[in-house]
């Protein structure tokens, strides 16, 4: 099964600060959906560490929510935990953070081997040894007897079609394509007025 994204972007009053505010500081704008339709494992494990099988350091992983989250906000996790046990990861992340992104970071992992065999697609993350089942089901890569010499290709495998090659970087993930970038201009934006630390992202999953 795959995993799914609940977020919400939240602003800061600009008048927060105030002797006579009396309100909430961070105020909920909007949900990311429908900003953001996806369910990329990799993106949210580059991000918040969910279903890290890359072994990507993550941005920001298991934050929990903001103590001072809005009561909007929190209203909602709470009912999206009743209604499902699942409920997890919930974490937080400013715009000041997401802006400074260096995009070329890639994960620990040292390459992917994707099988194609339609309609699937499996990955299996490389480290210094090729993995140990996917050699018991499709033998040892041609492109070398170890990762650490290893060339990225393609070849046949039984039938399937598999493919060696390098690990994404957080372009891949995070970049044009990927509906993250509707997400980010939107922020941006709001950095405009709210100031770059007074615009962040909460979100969980299940």
């Amino acid at each position: 099964m795959g995993t799914d994204i609940y977020g919400f972007v939240e602003v800061r009053h600009p008048f927060a600060d105030e002797d006579w505010y009396e309100w909430e500081p961070w105020v909920c704008l909007m949900p990311i959906s429908p900003l953001y339709l996806n369910d990329d494992d990799d993106a949210f494990a580059c991000l918040f560490g969910v279903r890290n099988w890359l072994r990507w350091e993550p941005v920001a992983a298991e934050r929990g929510l903001p103590a001072d989250v809005s009561s909007a906000v929190r209203g909602s996790h709470e009912k999206d935990g009743r209604l499902d046990s699942a409920v997890h990861g919930a974490s937080w992340v400013s715009w000041a953070e997401l802006r400074d992104l260096d995009m070329s970071v890639v994960p620990l992992a040292r390459g992917l081997l994707r099988v194609e065999d339609p309609p699937l697609l499996r990955r299996f993350r490389v480290d210094d040894e090729w993995p140990g089942a996917f050699v018991e089901k499709y033998g040892v890569p041609p492109v070398g007897a170890s990762p650490v010499e290893a060339s990225p290709g393609r070849w046949d495998a039984g039938g399937v079609t598999v493919e060696y090659g390098p690990v994404t970087t957080r372009h891949d993930v995070l970049g044009p394509g990927t509906g993250w970038e509707h997400v980010f201009a939107v922020m941006r934006a709001l950095g405009q007025r709210f100031g770059d630390d007074g615009v962040r992202l909460v979100v969980w999953f299940d």
